[in-house]
């Protein structure tokens, strides 16, 4: 069982408009004339895609983001906004929980059970683990109790830009009072601090003030294409420290450098699945060992086919990645791990 940690399954539900309980093939067809978004007709996900695949495991993400006025990137413009945004994809979420698509996850109980399931199966319901991608929506932190009852295990602080409780991707500045709170909250309940998007001084904050348990669902190597979006070896060498999983994205511009998004294509650059294993690598070679690198895809996290490998056409050719570690040298038991057991380990401890 393939496990992928980071997806946007319901913002593509509620933003895109896009059904995951049809093929991708069927996706693409309904937005083959559709314009407002680059990625119209070229999606790589859904719920048959991901069976086919052997993708039994996914965190799955609620995303709103506030933005202030003076704030260009697009989002809500109330906090209270973006957490009604949050609460629409989580009644998606339990409509497709009742439809038998989806299986919820918040305890090593529950992830046991699954497990088991899927194994006897290899299809059925898949199993989410849900996290917030970006923390604005939480505008009063009695909020943070009230999402982790509804079975948050995860959250990022914060996104792109300046955010209410960190600074993330293209934005400068520390946590701050409000984002310190936030940690202990986090802490108190035990939910995973995601590292991903932070900026540095953000993140760096953020290790200092938080002592509970760290992952980076989908972050690639600054050596390799240098952009504050990427960890560089320091915050690598960190994280490891900390027991942290670091996911690798599939996003090209993450991959390769000098990507021009909307002008570099996918077959003009070369850029495949080898080039997410080079940043793999990286990471392995600083950690002596493969046991905390996973795949965090964010396949239709706002981009599709035209800023993907050109060796995927869906969610499924993960399937090619094992013969692909094994060819550089990797060996059985560090292929299971990356494929899903890290995460699995990761879950088991924390949760245990």
């Amino acid at each position: 069982m393939i496990v992928d940690a980071h997806l946007d399954l319901s913002m593509n539900a509620l933003e895109w408009n896009r059904d995951l309980r049809q093929s991708v093939e069927a996706i693409r067809a309904r937005e083959a004339d559709w314009t407002d978004k680059p990625d119209r007709g070229r999606a790589t996900v859904s719920f048959p895609a991901l069976r086919a695949g052997g993708i039994g495991l996914v965190v799955a993400t609620q995303i709103a983001r506030y933005v202030h006025q003076d704030n260009p990137l697009p989002g809500w413009h109330s906090p209270a906004q973006a957490w009604a945004q949050t609460q629409g994809q989580l009644a998606w979420y339990r409509a497709m929980e009742r439809a038998g698509e989806l299986r919820q996850i918040v305890d090593l109980a529950g992830l046991e059970s699954h497990l088991k399931a899927w194994e006897a199966e290899h299809s059925g319901p898949i199993g989410y683990i849900l996290s917030l991608e970006g923390a604005d929506s939480l505008y009063d932190l009695a909020l943070v109790e009230m999402a982790w009852k509804q079975g948050l295990r995860a959250i990022g602080p914060a996104h792109y830009g300046p955010g209410t409780y960190a600074f993330g991707t293209d934005a400068e500045g520390g946590i701050g009072q409000k984002g310190r709170a936030l940690l202990k909250e986090m802490q108190r309940l035990g939910i995973i601090l995601d590292a991903t998007h932070l900026c540095d001084e953000s993140f760096w904050e953020a290790m200092q003030a938080f002592e509970g348990p760290v992952w980076a669902s989908h972050s690639n190597v600054r050596t390799l294409v240098p952009h504050n979006r990427q960890f560089d070896d320091e915050q690598i060498r960190h994280l490891l420290d900390r027991g942290a999983v670091i996911g690798m994205p599939l996003d090209a511009w993450m991959m390769i450098p000098n990507w021009e998004r909307g002008i570099s294509t996918p077959e003009a650059t070369g850029v495949s699945l080898e080039h997410m294993l080079d940043h793999l690598d990286h990471i392995c070679q600083i950690a002596g060992h493969a046991r905390q690198v996973g795949l965090g895809t964010d396949l239709d996290g706002g981009f599709g086919k035209e800023q993907c490998p050109h060796d995927l056409e869906t969610i499924a050719d993960l399937q090619k990645v094992p013969d692909m570690l094994a060819k550089r040298g990797y060996s059985p038991e560090d292929i299971q791990g990356i494929m899903g057991g890290n995460w699995l380990g990761f879950l088991r401890r924390v949760w245990g």
